[in-house]
């Protein structure tokens, strides 16, 4: 029996974000620490395996609704059988037919739910890596994010943005340009152009991420687009700011600057302190790394952050002060061969 095992990793937003939404650009970095699989093996029917999140038991009322808050009424099953509509569809757009073979399959994830490191994208990349294998089907790289993203906001009506998707169907670490000049349609599907940036050479990094508070994608993007949409001088202006750090970003990297991508880092995250209503114990994260000489901002949506450590000692010094306030940090790894430490 054929087993198909595929993963994707978790993501740290590096400079840009949240611009990707707005035609912007942005800088990602995977983070190998955390990722979802999928399994699939040929079988009698179509069936999708409950995973440890799809949860149908609790201990109280109150587990329930906490349930409900981190993983939605659906769990991932909604996510897996999305990405399998989907890409039916998409199949059937670009004619390309499919085996008659049934299968089974799972799911499971070690990604920090609603933190901003991108489980859900997680595990519908994961599954659209499955699906290909199991039907010898080719989706284009480039085609790839913006095929996950049509299952989180065409199918589940999910606000987010290509950033994410982009990365972990690259993985290393990638600069992005979502400017209409750059668009293009790759297997009917509306692509950017994104570049991979070496990771040779890279500053040290670290990822911090809150153990036991989060806050929903959909929470946080609130109405920014609506603001945005209606041409609000202050929003507009800030995606496009956020644009021009990721860009300089992508020169502090090249330049091996590590001054500068401190600074930058900083910049984004002050620039979204302006435009967004922040959660208190989100920006105390931020505010806590500064003071231990680290620079920091939200790796995504909030509940976990990036940035920059200049030595051991700030390192330690993060662990210490950020353990105070429930908050677990990790060096991510990037590359293939590294063996993560959590």
């Amino acid at each position: 029996m054929q087993i198909i095992r595929k993963r994707a990793y978790a993501r740290a937003g590096l400079l840009g974000n949240p611009s990707d939404g707005y035609n912007g650009k942005t800088i990602s970095l995977i983070v190998r620490n955390f990722w979802a699989e999928v399994v699939l093996y040929e079988w009698d029917t179509v069936e999708i395996v409950l995973a440890e999140h799809d949860r149908a038991r609790f201990r109280s009322v109150h587990d329930l609704a906490r349930d409900v808050q981190l993983h939605g009424y659906y769990g991932g099953i909604r996510l897996v059988k999305a990405t399998i509509k989907r890409f039916v569809e998409h199949c059937q757009q670009q004619g390309i037919v499919l085996h008659d073979n049934l299968f089974s399959i799972r799911y499971s994830t070690n990604i920090p739910m609603q933190v901003g490191l991108a489980g859900s994208s997680a595990i519908i990349t994961a599954t659209m890596r499955a699906l290909c294998a199991f039907y010898g089907v080719a989706i284009a790289q480039t085609a790839q994010p913006s095929f996950v993203l049509s299952v989180e906001r065409d199918e589940l009506g999910i606000a987010a943005g290509l950033q994410d998707r982009v990365i972990q169907c690259y993985e290393g670490l990638v600069y992005m340009d979502f400017d209409r000049a750059a668009e293009q349609t790759v297997e009917g599907l509306t692509a950017y152009a994104y570049e991979r940036l070496p990771t040779d050479w890279l500053p040290p990094l670290y990822i911090a991420y809150h153990a036991d508070m989060s806050e929903p994608t959909e929470t946080f993007h609130n109405d920014i687009r609506g603001r945005y949409n209606r041409g609000e001088a202050g929003i507009v202006s800030a995606m496009a700011h956020f644009a021009g750090l990721a860009a300089q970003g992508r020169e502090a990297l090249l330049q091996q600057d590590v001054a500068r991508l401190a600074r930058l880092i900083d910049e984004n995250f002050d620039t979204r302190r302006t435009i967004y209503s922040l959660p208190p114990w989100q920006v105390a994260m931020v505010e806590t790394a500064r003071r231990c000489g680290a620079s920091a901002k939200f790796a995504g949506s909030g509940g976990a952050i990036v940035g920059t450590y200049p030595d051991e000692t700030a390192l330690a010094a993060l662990r210490q002060h950020l353990a105070k306030q429930s908050c677990r940090v990790i060096l991510p790894h990037i590359l293939p061969d590294a063996s993560p430490v959590l």
